[in-house]
């Protein structure tokens, strides 16, 4: 079946001045090896791949991630996991950017070290302070609207709610709030963070999200390359489900072919 122009441009998702064809982001890390990550990042389709700033390492003329990544196939988006401060996450970002690693970044700063839930005024803050910087900011929020709103009135290029506790595999938990963020904003709204399985991805994706980053689900899996093919497949099915428009959901039976003009028997 022939893919369309309007099929084509439908299917992409615009970032900042980036254009990408896959709706999914993967992460690099908890891989049994790199080649295995490498192998799972093809699989997967994604086009942009995000790094953590702070747990890799930033020579490439030692054995890094960075040297299994393509920069001329993939978008780097380096993060601030493990930063738990605005100053930690700012610098992180400048880092990153020194390195090579480019303007795009996915901004983090965790308030609290059990659940990993991110500090709501310290992310707006280090948002602020990196959009004036010159970086396309995607920041790792709870999934809360006025949040969201105030993050895209400083400039964030997206917003990146979580599903679920990061590593947690639980899927989405609040389905509402995500719609009523994606009613709330006018930038990409990206779930971050709770996605387990296939299953979980074509949900997110039917509820309108724009897109989906992971890491664990895939990383983790008994078979991460099988899990890789899983989640590039959900995301596309469940965007396409979307895009059809479901039909409403009913109490009682409806017949799926009309009851007039029935032949006598």
């Amino acid at each position: 079946m022939t893919t369309t122009a309007t099929e084509t441009a439908t299917n992409q998702l615009k970032i900042g001045d980036k254009v990408f064809n896959s709706r999914l982001i993967v992460g690099t890390g908890k891989y049994p090896s790199f080649e295995m990550n490498k192998q799972a990042l093809e699989i997967s389709g994604a086009e942009m791949i995000t790094v953590a700033v702070r747990r890799i390492e930033l020579d490439k003329t030692k054995e890094s991630i960075l040297n299994y990544i393509d920069p001329e196939k993939y978008q780097l988006l380096p993060n601030t996991a493990g930063c738990f401060n605005v100053k930690e996450a700012v610098m992180t970002c400048q880092l990153a950017r020194e390195a090579g690693l480019g303007n795009f970044v996915k901004v983090e700063v965790i308030g609290d070290e059990k659940t990993l839930f991110p500090d709501n005024e310290a992310t707006l803050e280090a948002c602020k302070l990196l959009v004036k910087d010159g970086f396309t900011v995607l920041p790792y929020c709870m999934d809360d609207v006025v949040l969201c709103k105030k993050l895209e009135d400083v400039g964030c290029a997206a917003v990146m709610p979580l599903a679920a506790p990061i590593g947690s595999g639980l899927g989405i938990r609040n389905p509402y709030n995500v719609k009523l963020i994606l009613e709330a904003v006018n930038v990409p709204v990206i779930i971050d963070a709770g996605v387990g399985t296939a299953s979980d991805a074509a949900r997110a994706m039917e509820l309108g999200v724009d897109g989906l980053l992971m890491n664990t689900a895939i990383a983790q899996a008994k078979d991460p390359l099988k899990m890789a093919k899983a989640m590039r497949l959900g995301v596309e099915c469940g965007r396409l489900a979307y895009e059809a428009g479901r039909i409403p959901k009913k109490l009682y039976a409806t017949a799926s072919s009309p009851l007039d003009g029935l032949i006598d028997v």
